[in-house]
């Protein structure tokens, strides 16, 4: 429906507690301009008697932010750029000044020459130039990055401009009027400068681009403009130089530049506030690079911690006895370790007789139930069923009778290999044979180093059994070598089982 309220909004704006806007005077603050729409952005911008400049949401009354100007002037007009820009102009201060709208934070800002009005307001055309005109006769315009032209630097010297110019349809030239004055006199007192002219002679009205200096058209006034008012019906009218400039403009007089839309005119200008891209140098890229890399580093980290937190603290033993006892049990089995390391090493340097490798072999037994114990129950990560240790058994592979044992590292280790059904001989024999020169070749050998010969190997190439020397028990019993290394084997077997089974 017409005419309906859609929200309203006053100059004081609390917010998380504390008052926005209006912060020294409550009593007599209050909005004191009309609203200025920017169309490109959607917002509008309105001023308070503080001098204080508000931007709010068109569609709601939400600020966006709030620009306090109270310490440069309380009395300012606005222009939007509808190019990402926002112009407030100081007429008693003769300062222009340009705002970012997204922000309002100060681009850029200069001093022009005084202005006739405190209404007086720059123009902005389809370049994204803002000009405005000055009782110094001079037109001052400013490119989007603050770049200034003082424009009719001719006919400056003798003449006044009173009235801020006017855009041409094209959106790409301005009309601007001076009046020729016969004297003219500049004063300067302090930091303000007056201006004042006798006897206006004629009216100069120029038709130019600000952006590129050039001159389309010049009328003066009595003059050329004379005959051509005489014509219209402002002859009926005392007329000023703002209704001529506005009469000019439409009539398009002198103009020689396509006229174009509103529309076009504003999506030229709003596409000069698209956001640009930000391009990084290589030595803040390197750190932003770096930065990104730490990041992500301790992000890894972070998610190590909280998976091993995770799986430890699922521990049954945890679970069960409490995190000190657990620690504590560990620290116990650790210390364990140790002290059955040290007494393995001593007894390894001892000489190895039967008892010797007895207790070494129930030393390693045990200290593989240390380890177990801290591989599994009391680890710090999650329960695993340890390794399944395999008995010692032989092995048949069919055609001959082959004995071999798996250690619980899945090694298999061939010790021997006795004769088939299908060799020759009698293994009751020679066994005898084998046996009886075994135990004369230990009595009656002088040399006790002839003991240490290997008689078997493992699949990795390690040595685990030393016996007598088997070729010569063999070749003195004339007995084939593997059927006796077999045989003196199965008769040493079970005296051997430690040994065997630490391998």
């Amino acid at each position: 429906m017409w005419g309906q309220l859609m929200w309203s909004s006053g100059p004081m704006l609390y917010r998380f507690g504390y008052r926005q806007g209006c912060k020294k005077n409550i009593t007599h603050c209050f909005f004191n301009t009309a609203p200025v729409v920017d169309q490109c952005e959607g917002t509008l911008y309105i001023s308070d008697t503080e001098g204080q400049l508000y931007s709010l949401y068109i569609r709601q009354p939400h600020f966006r932010w709030i620009q306090d100007f109270s310490l440069v002037d309380k009395f300012l007009t606005v222009t939007s750029g509808n190019n990402g820009r926002l112009f407030v102009t100081f007429p008693r201060k003769a300062l222009l000044v340009a705002l970012e709208v997204s922000t309002g934070n100060v681009l850029w800002q200069s001093t022009v020459g005084p202005l006739s009005m405190e209404d007086t307001l720059p123009i902005v055309d389809s370049n994204g130039w803002v000009s405005i005109s000055s009782t110094d006769g001079y037109l001052y315009s400013f490119s989007p990055t603050g770049n200034l032209k003082k424009l009719l630097q001719k006919t400056a010297s003798d003449s006044v401009a009173q009235v801020s110019p006017v855009l041409d349809c094209s959106g790409f030239a301005v009309y601007v009027s001076q009046t020729i004055m016969e004297s003219k006199l500049i004063q300067n007192i302090g930091n303000y400068t007056y201006i004042s002219g006798v006897n206006p002679q004629k009216l100069v009205v120029t038709l130019l681009a600000p952006a590129t200096g050039t001159v389309y058209w010049i009328g003066t006034y009595p003059g050329d403009l004379s005959s051509f008012l005489s014509k219209t019906d402002l002859r009926y009218f005392a007329s000023d130089e703002r209704i001529l400039l506005a009469f000019l403009s439409s009539e398009r007089i002198g103009s020689t530049l396509p006229c174009y839309t509103n529309y076009q005119k504003l999506s030229w200008t709003c596409s000069q506030g698209e956001s640009k891209f930000v391009y990084l140098d290589s030595e803040s890229e390197r750190a932003l690079l770096l930065f990104l890399l730490l990041q992500l580093v301790i992000i890894f980290m972070l998610a190590g911690i909280v998976r091993f937190c995770c799986v430890f603290w699922r521990k049954k033993r945890l679970q069960d006895h409490g995190l000190g006892k657990f620690l504590e049990t560990r620290y116990s089995l650790h210390k364990k370790k140790r002290t059955l390391s040290k007494m393995i090493s001593e007894l390894e340097e001892q000489p190895a007789t039967n008892e010797v490798l007895e207790q070494l072999g129930e030393l390693v037994k045990a200290k593989d139930g240390v380890e177990k114990k801290l591989t599994t129950s009391y680890s710090l990560g999650r329960d695993s069923v340890g390794s399944k240790r395999h008995s010692i058994l032989p092995l048949y592979d069919g055609s001959s009778r082959g004995h071999s044992f798996r250690s619980a590292k899945k090694e298999t280790v061939t010790i021997f290999k006795t004769l088939s059904d299908d060799d020759n001989g009698d293994e009751s024999t020679s066994g005898e044979r084998c046996i009886s020169n075994r135990n004369s070749s230990e009595t009656g050998s002088s040399n006790s180093s002839n003991e240490d010969k290997y008689i078997g190997f493992s699949s990795k190439g390690k040595e685990i059994i030393r016996d007598t020397d088997v070729e010569f028990v063999a070749q003195r019993s004339g007995v084939d070598h593997r059927q006796c290394e077999g045989i003196l084997w199965r008769r040493n077997l079970f005296k051997r089982r430690t040994l065997s089974s630490t391998n």
